[in-house]
């Protein structure tokens, strides 16, 4: 910053103190209105110096608004849990019920794994040979009617509605908006599919490819460095656009970061 301040000011002495070039004899009317232009922009540089140097140093209002969340700000804004479920789930068959679903600032949250979901529209990665398990219908579909593509749509995978807990209850829907917090890495999507009722921890090949997480439906996945964060009454709409996804989730989440404030 500090060098940048003396080049300017250099800069701007020496247009101050320098001669007027005059242009010469066979100088075109354009090239002289040019060097006219940058002799009085050069001039009027030297006393905006202060102004625009303090603006550079200060965000903008708009800017901090549009700025993104980072994942260690949500992760702090869902520290703790506040259990709404009525009883943990497990991340896989035979493994301990172990992960409660919460609550914190109007968000719904959990961490868990991430396995791999590759139902919907069949595709190249996503088909009854690549995954064994291989469904072609979603809980939720396009606004076309046609069932959603895993390997293209970032989408949560929720519980089906059991005793321990009911997603829709809390306000859950096809197209709610999710955050998904891996690492260092924020990936926005939305609730696309529903699995077992007594399962957690499962999102689309797309959302995983997103975090960085190998998506292959058989290899791949991550185990327990998944957050989750639900956004009840927060839509992308229609359900198919991660663009809409992304822009109500950075909405959303910002919401979040003032609620904890």
């Amino acid at each position: 910053m500090h060098s940048r301040i003396l080049t300017l000011a250099t800069a701007c002495g020496a247009a101050l103190l320098a001669p007027a070039a005059l242009p010469a004899a066979d100088a075109r009317p354009s090239d002289i209105q040019a060097q006219a232009t940058t002799t009085v922009a050069s001039v009027s540089a030297e006393t905006s110096v202060p102004s625009r140097l303090s603006r550079l140093s200060r965000p903008s209002r708009h800017s901090q608004r549009k700025r993104e969340v980072r994942a260690a700000e949500l992760l702090a804004a869902v520290r703790g849990c506040r259990q709404i479920s009525h009883g943990r789930y497990r991340t896989d068959e035979g493994a301990p019920a172990s992960i409660p679903v919460c609550a914190q600032h109007g968000a719904v949250h959990w961490k868990a794994d991430l396995d791999v979901d590759c139902d919907g529209r069949a595709g190249r990665h996503c088909n009854r040979r690549t995954d064994p398990v291989y469904q072609h219908a979603t809980a939720h579909q396009q606004s076309d009617g046609r069932q959603l593509s895993a390997e293209r749509l970032p989408y949560v995978v929720v519980p089906g509605a059991s005793r321990i807990w009911s997603p829709a209850r809390s306000g859950i829907r096809g197209g709610t908006v999710a955050a998904l917090v891996h690492r260092n890495k924020v990936l926005y999507a939305v609730v696309g599919d529903s699995g077992p009722s007594g399962l957690i921890g499962e999102a689309s090949y797309a959302a995983a490819r997103g975090l960085g997480i190998d998506p292959d439906p058989v290899r791949g996945g991550a185990a327990g460095e998944v957050t989750y964060i639900l956004f009840p009454g927060a839509t992308a709409r229609p359900i198919e656009s991660h663009r809409a996804a992304a822009e109500a989730g950075r909405t959303a989440a910002r919401k979040l970061l003032r609620r904890a404030d």
